[in-house]
């Protein structure tokens, strides 16, 4: 089993490679991947150098599977190229999302869809994939009539510039006029001790990129079009993990103990509460977890059949590479 890992040097790369090794993925031969300007460098992979190659030389060492983690540009010029030479490619960027005939996958959601003819799967935006696990059961039983979301995401969502960027504003938060280094800031304003209503570009609709992605992956993933969805996506000074407040509404009437039952029984998700050592999820306690964690689960009493909760993932882990991992072990 040749593998492929595109981006291997890049943050979600490296955490795509701990994944692998952790799950005990068959790896029989590690192929990392980056651009020219990356090429010769060495990555670790169970206690092992590997020399990084461009994606033609990856493609001619013919591996089966291929993860993609180097971006939209990279994904739209070389994700066909490895899938025409045989090779299953799973794809973390924006760039297949929403294409039509490219399935959309969250296993514990919609793995069983999965046929040996697709070649090239996407992995959706890490907010929303927490979020659809999370409601996938509930969704099953009481049928998901809207959702309105708003998250409350860490830095690693943007990279190495989203944490130099914190850090050098941390380092420097005595300061009344800091700024950061803005010649590699990853974002318009600062970040330290602050929040930004901001993710990705704004649309003409006044939503932005990160939030229409929650929106319409949500539909695809769940395969029901008639699902509701508003969402509001917020950058906050936290190093690792996302989190979500999460408002639920369904066409069913339940019982608040069915729901948090169904929630116990949902495949990847843990349940807090009060009585648990930490009665509701936090980033800090869900970094390199795979979970995702979910609390504060109470009925809305301003709406009938609606229920509030607050979730919680690491987003570089189920988020991005687990999720990928999981994908390309539904082939195995």
């Amino acid at each position: 089993m040749k593998i492929a890992v595109v981006g291997a040097t890049g943050l979600v790369g490296t955490k795509m490679l701990e994944v692998l090794a952790e799950r005990d993925f068959p790896v029989t031969e590690l192929i990392p991947v980056a651009s020219e300007r990356s090429a010769g460098k060495k990555v670790l992979f169970r206690g092992k150098e590997y020399t990084v190659v461009t994606p033609q030389r990856a493609i001619e060492l013919k591996p089966q599977v291929a993860l993609f983690s180097a971006g939209a540009g990279t994904s739209d010029e070389w994700a066909p190229k490895f899938a025409a030479a045989g090779c299953r490619v799973v794809d973390n960027s924006s760039r297949w999302r929403m294409e039509q005939g490219i399935k959309l996958i969250v296993p514990e959601v919609n793995g069983n869809t999965l046929t040996d003819s697709d070649m090239i799967i996407a992995n959706p935006n890490c907010s929303t994939i927490q979020m659809v696990v999370a409601l996938n059961l509930l969704h099953t039983n009481f049928k998901l009539r809207r959702i309105i979301v708003s998250t409350y995401q860490s830095v690693t969502g943007s990279g190495i510039k989203g944490i130099n960027q914190l850090t050098n504003e941390r380092a420097a938060n005595f300061q009344a006029d800091t700024k950061g280094e803005t010649s590699s800031s990853a974002y318009p304003y600062q970040i330290d001790m602050n929040l930004i209503p901001q993710i990705d570009l704004f649309l003409e609709n006044g939503y932005t990129k990160e939030e229409m992605k929650m929106v319409n992956e949500t539909k695809k993933i769940m395969g029901d079009e008639s699902i509701a969805v508003s969402a509001t996506t917020v950058r906050v000074p936290v190093v690792g993990g996302h989190s979500e407040s999460v408002n639920a509404e369904f066409e069913k009437p339940f019982e608040l103990k069915d729901i948090l039952r169904i929630l116990k029984e949902s495949p990847g998700v843990v349940l807090s509460d009060e009585k648990s050592e930490t009665p509701y999820p936090m980033p800090l306690f869900a970094q390199n977890r795979d979970e995702v964690f979910v609390g504060r689960v109470r009925r809305d009493l301003s709406c009938e059949n609606a229920i509030n909760m607050w979730v919680v993932s690491d987003n570089l882990r189920k988020g991005a590479a687990t999720n990928a991992v999981q994908i390309a072990e539904l082939f195995l």
